[in-house]
């Protein structure tokens, strides 16, 4: 009976260190459907690193940017692994806020996309590694194009998306013309209206750093929108935003959509779409300038420096954005499934290119963004869809608010532009960018 008891008490002391021994790491990420699949996924490597438990923190866009930021900024240390994206990458690998990425040859760094690659780096080194890339581009129902008798361009202008939208419009059989984001938030609303005030030849702010929301390009663009939508958009498009036209566009309610890339591969599916066999793609459309049109963006695994687990969160970052976890996804759920955007190889791969008929335009999209010259005028900040100062967030917050207010009908858009040039302007006051 001694015997036993001493054998028990070993027993669960053997257990307790084993728990003990396993560390924990805390992965902060979007909601998006490479990431939930990457939850599934993560078996695999919980499996081959037995001593490595995950725990996930699944959120909503704006709720995850707004949870990072704080933990980042206060040195919480909630988070052993962070999903950022191009925005946050520089700025706080500047500030020392991020672990420098390290790689070894198997993870070949030299295969990511330099576009990626170069968004996600400060002075040659990586703070952060992509998990999937992604511009934006035009996607549209090439059937209910060619019941109206019209040819999509490969590149459009916004004029023949107005055009298309009103002649394919149908809302009484539950189809719209076109669905654009409009719920508030930087990288909601903001991200997608950043770009097509770039193609109408407006800026975030002039080389004085001044912003120039109330200049004509902007109030040209955002009537042009605020338009659009009220004529041949979905009721409510002031609360979508990606999650919520991508359901409507899978039921078959979006006649156009413009967006992210990454939605390419989830309306081609016939397993999610019910217009899976119907869907077509083009670049995103210009108006007075191409400069800007599409945006660039990846969802990125970052290093908090403060986590106590760099070398257990460095060997999962590594895993989760590997060449072999591409090949994971491919085996599990199909070629058309894999996380797209951050890869040469993935682009070279035959299978990939078959199941994916999206691959070519949503390339040339990527490889055509250029964060160092997006505007038409020039600008002294680097981004596409946003600017990259630790300020922009604030001031996309505001006026992103704003718009979807103007598109609710609830003010007018000069009104709204007036009052987000007001917010901007003390945000840069304050900050100290001019008196």
């Amino acid at each position: 009976m001694k015997f036993k008891l001493t054998a028990l008490v070993a027993a669960s002391l053997l257990a307790t260190g084993m728990a003990q021994a396993a560390t924990e790491l805390v992965i902060a990420t979007v909601n998006n459907g490479h990431m939930i699949e990457m939850q599934k996924l993560s078996k695999n490597f919980e499996q081959a690193n037995p001593d490595i438990k995950l725990k996930w923190v699944t959120l909503e866009e704006g709720t995850l940017r707004q949870r990072v930021t704080t933990d980042i900024a206060t040195k919480g240390g909630q988070f052993d692994v962070m999903t950022i994206g191009m925005y946050e990458t520089p700025i706080w690998g500047k500030k020392g806020w991020l672990q420098e990425i390290k790689t070894d040859a198997a993870y070949d760094a030299d295969d990511l996309l330099p576009a990626m690659r170069n968004g996600l780096s400060v002075d040659g080194k990586m703070f952060a590694v992509p998990f999937y890339g992604e511009s934006s581009m035009l996607m549209y129902r090439k059937d209910l194009a060619d019941k109206a008798g019209v040819k999509v361009a490969d590149h459009p202008t916004w004029t023949d998306i107005k055009d298309l939208a009103s002649k394919i419009h149908d809302p009484k059989n539950g189809v719209y013309g076109i669905c654009l984001r409009g719920k508030p938030g930087w990288g909601d609303n903001m991200a997608f209206l950043s770009t097509l005030v770039n193609t109408f030849g407006g800026q975030w702010f002039d080389m004085g750093w001044k912003p120039q929301l109330e200049s004509k390009p902007w109030k040209d663009a955002i009537n042009f929108y605020v338009d659009l939508l009220k004529s041949y958009g979905p009721p409510g498009s002031s609360a979508n935003s990606f999650n919520e036209i991508l359901a409507l566009y899978n039921e078959g309610k979006c006649g156009m959509w413009i967006d992210a890339t990454i939605a390419a591969s989830f309306i081609s599916d016939p397993k999610q779409s019910k217009v899976a066999d119907k869907v077509a793609f083009a670049q995103a459309p210009t108006m007075v300038t191409a400069k800007g049109a599409n945006w660039l963006w990846a969802w990125s695994l970052a290093i908090p420096s403060g986590s106590k687990k760099i070398d257990a969160a460095q060997k999962f970052v590594n895993w989760a954005t590997s060449k072999d976890y591409i090949q994971l996804v491919a085996k599990t759920n199909g070629w058309a499934a894999v996380p797209t955007g951050t890869r040469k190889s993935t682009y070279a791969n035959p299978e990939f290119q078959k199941a994916a008929k999206f691959a070519a335009a949503e390339k040339v999209a990527i490889d055509s963004a250029n964060p160092n010259d997006s505007t038409l005028p020039k600008s002294p900040y680097v981004g596409v869809q946003f600017a990259a100062i630790p300020e922009f967030q604030a001031i996309g917050v505001s006026v992103g608010q704003q718009m979807s207010a103007a598109l609710a009908g609830k003010t007018t858009v000069d009104a709204a532009l007036k009052a987000g040039q007001i917010a901007a302007d003390r945000e840069m006051r304050k900050a100290g960018y001019y008196k």
